[in-house]
C-alpha cells in the first residue's frame, strides 16, 4: 500500500464514521451548534477549526497513548488487550458524562440556568458566551464528542485505524487525518445552514429574529440528545443513532 493509499485510508475511515448513523445524535448537535450563528460566516470557520482541533486532539491523544501501550505488550503480553479495553471503557462509561452535558449546555442556551453566588461561572457575561455559540465552546464539544464511541466508531477507530497506525507506526498523522475526516461532514453541513440562514435574514430583514429561533432550536436538540445518551444507558437501548 502506498502512502497516499494509507492517508487516504485514515481520512476515509474517520469520513465514514462521521456518516454513519450511529453518531447522528452528536452529528445533529454538532452542526446545530457551529452553524448557528447566523451570517457569521468568519464565527462559523473559527468554530469548525476549533471543532476539527477538538476531535483531532483526542484522536492523536488515543493514538500515541495506544501505540504506546502496544508496544510495551508486545513484547510479553495480548498486544490487543489494551486497545479493547479502553474501547469497552469509552462506549459504557461516555454516554453517562455526555447526556448530563447536553443537557446542561442545551438548558443554558435556552437560558434556562442562572448562576448565583459561589456557582457563578462568569455571571451572564458567561451566559451570553454560551447562548452566542462562542467559537472558543467549539474546542471542547470537539473534545466531548470525539470521545462518545459507539460500536461502528469504536470498531473504524480502534479496529479499523489503530490498526493501520500500528502498521505504519504513526500514531500522529494518521490519528490527524482521521479526526478531520471525522469533522468535515458537520462542518459543510454547519456552512449550509449558516449561508442559508443569511440569505432568509437579508431577504426577510429580520436577522434578530431568526438568529433567537436557531439559538432555541440548538438548546432544544441539545437537551433532547442528551436525555437521548441518558435514556440509551439506563435502559440499554442499543445506540444505533448515538
Amino acid at each position: 500500500m502506498t502512502l497516499w493509499m494509507v492517508l487516504a485510508s485514515a481520512f476515509w475511515l474517520g469520513l465514514l464514521t462521521s456518516i454513519s448513523p450511529c453518531p447522528l445524535a452528536t452529528n445533529i448537535a454538532a452542526v446545530s451548534f457551529l452553524g448557528r450563528s447566523v451570517g457569521d460566516i468568519r464565527g462559523v470557520l473559527v468554530s469548525g477549526l476549533l471543532y476539527v482541533l477538538g476531535r483531532t486532539v483526542v484522536y492523536v491523544g488515543l493514538g500515541v497513548l495506544i501505540l504506546w501501550v502496544l508496544q510495551g505488550a508486545s513484547t510479553g503480553g495480548d498486544s490487543g488487550g489494551a486497545a479493547a479495553g479502553m474501547s469497552r471503557f469509552l462506549q459504557k462509561y461516555m454516554p453517562v458524562i455526555l447526556g448530563p452535558v447536553l443537557i446542561l449546555v442545551g438548558m443554558m442556551l435556552l437560558g434556562m440556568l442562572e448562576f448565583s453566588g459561589a456557582l457563578n461561572l462568569g455571571g451572564q457575561g458567561f451566559q451570553d458566551r454560551v447562548a452566542r455559540g462562542g467559537a472558543l465552546w467549539a474546542f471542547p464539544l470537539g473534545i466531548l464528542f470525539a470521545l462518545s464511541f459507539c460500536p461502528v466508531s469504536a470498531s473504524l477507530f480502534f479496529g479499523g485505524l489503530i490498526g493501520l497506525s500500528t502498521q505504519h507506526s504513526s500514531p500522529v498523522l494518521l490519528p490527524t487525518l482521521f479526526g478531520i475526516g471525522t469533522a468535515v461532514p458537520v462542518i459543510v453541513f454547519a456552512f449550509i445552514i449558516t449561508f442559508a440562514n443569511q440569505y432568509v435574514g437579508r431577504a426577510f430583514n429580520r436577522l434578530t429574529q431568526i438568529e433567537r429561533w436557531v439559538r432555541v432550536i440548538t438548546g432544544v436538540i441539545f437537551i433532547v440528545a442528551g436525555f437521548y445518551y441518558i435514556l440509551a444507558h439506563i435502559y440499554e437501548v442499543p445506540m444505533a443513532l448515538g
